[in-house]
């Protein structure tokens, strides 16, 4: 019986927003590199460095990935997306 893989989600907060990734989600269609090497670059550890961005920019650029690996939440909410 294979064992199922859990996804465990990784988190990244810049104080304001927290960033999600999921990494079994991840169809590495690389649209968030491409969008803001600054903040996610994958030859870097870790890959999400998110002080790099506003807040405004990383989230239009989450919103952009296709499989929903990458979401966010406020900080003051605590309502993820």
């Amino acid at each position: 019986m294979a064992q199922e893989q859990k996804d465990n989600p990784k988190e990244f907060t810049n104080g304001e927003i927290t960033i999600v990734w999921r990494p079994l989600r991840c169809q590495f269609s690389t649209q968030c590199v491409k969008g803001l090497r600054a903040v996610f670059d994958p030859h870097t550890e870790p890959w999400i460095n998110i002080q790099n961005g506003t807040t405004e920019e990383i989230i239009e650029q989450i919103l952009q990935c296709p499989s929903g690996a990458l979401s966010y939440f406020h900080n003051d909410q605590k309502v993820k997306r």
